[in-house]
C-alpha cells in the first residue's frame, strides 16, 4: 500500500466523500480527505498527494479558485466534479487548469477509471527510462519528450502543461500534420466514457496556444481546420 497512489478528496458532502473514499480504496488506492479548501491546504502542505478529486462547488472558496491558485504552483493532476447540466463549468474548469472532469452524480467506478487515466498519464521521474532511451520531438524549437512528460521552449525553459494538455499536445504532435476531429482527440487524450459532443476540447486547444504560441489569435502550429477539428502543421522531427 505504501507505493499505492494518494488522492486527495475535497468536497463539503461528507456521504459522497465516504463513498468515493469506499470505491478508490477497493480500488487499491490511498485517500484523504478534507471539506473545505482550507483543509485541502492543509494536507497538501504535507506532501505525498498524487492527484485531488476536487467539487466545484463549497461553501466559502470554490473549485474553481482554488484550482487556479494550484496551477500558479503546482501541476499535480486535479479532476473537476461538476453539476452534470452545467457544461459552462466544466469547460471552465479546464480553462482553469484541471486534467478531467466528471459531472454528479456520477458511478464510483467510472471515477476510479478516470482517475487511473490521468495517474497514468504521468510518469513519475524515478520510473523515467534512462536519457539514453528517451524519444523526443522537436518541432519549432520546442523539445517535448513523452517519456518524461516534459515540454521545453527555445530558450530551454520547461512548459507549464496539466497532464491533459500534455496528451492532448502529444496526439497532435505524433500524428502531425494529420486532422483530428474532436472525438479522435477525445479519444486519444483522455480515452474514458467520452462524451461525442464534448466541445471542451477547444478550451484545452486554447490554453495550449497560449502556452506556446507566438500570437494565440494566429496560431501558427496547432491549425483549426474548419468543420474537421485541428492539426500540427510545423515540422515535427523525432529524435532518440
Amino acid at each position: 500500500m505504501e507505493t499505492a497512489p494518494a488522492v486527495l478528496i475535497v468536497d463539503d458532502d461528507s456521504d459522497l466523500r465516504t463513498l468515493v473514499e469506499g470505491a478508490l480504496t477497493r480500488s487499491g488506492m490511498r485517500t484523504m480527505s478534507a471539506a473545505s479548501v482550507a483543509e485541502a491546504e492543509a494536507i497538501l502542505a504535507g506532501g505525498g498527494v498524487d492527484l485531488v478529486v476536487l467539487d466545484l462547488m463549497m461553501p466559502g472558496e470554490d473549485g474553481l479558485s482554488f484550482c487556479r491558485r494550484l496551477r500558479g504552483t503546482s501541476t499535480i493532476p486535479v479532476i473537476m466534479l461538476t453539476a452534470i447540466a452545467e457544461d459552462v463549468d466544466r469547460i471552465v474548469g479546464l480553462e482553469v487548469g484541471a486534467d478531467d472532469y466528471l459531472g454528479k452524480p456520477f458511478n464510483p467506478r467510472e471515477l476510479v477509471a478516470r482517475i487511473k487515466a490521468v495517474l497514468r498519464r504521468r510518469t513519475p521521474v524515478d520510473c523515467a527510462p534512462s536519457p539514453r532511451s528517451q524519444t523526443a520531438y522537436r518541432f519549432a524549437g520546442f523539445r517535448l519528450v513523452p517519456d518524461l512528460m516534459t515540454l521545453e521552449n527555445p530558450s530551454g525553459s520547461a512548459v507549464n502543461l496539466t497532464s491533459g494538455e500534455f496528451a492532448l499536445l502529444l496526439a497532435l504532435v505524433e500524428r502531425a500534420p494529420r486532422v483530428l476531429s474532436r472525438e479522435m482527440l477525445l479519444d486519444l487524450s483522455r480515452g474514458v466514457n467520452t462524451n461525442p459532443f464534448d466541445r471542451s476540447i477547444d478550451s484545452q486547444i486554447s490554453r495550449i496556444r497560449s502556452k506556446i504560441e507566438t500570437d494565440k489569435r494566429q496560431p501558427a502550429l496547432i491549425k483549426t481546420v474548419r468543420n474537421l477539428g485541428y492539426a500540427f502543421t510545423v515540422a515535427v522531427t523525432r529524435e532518440q
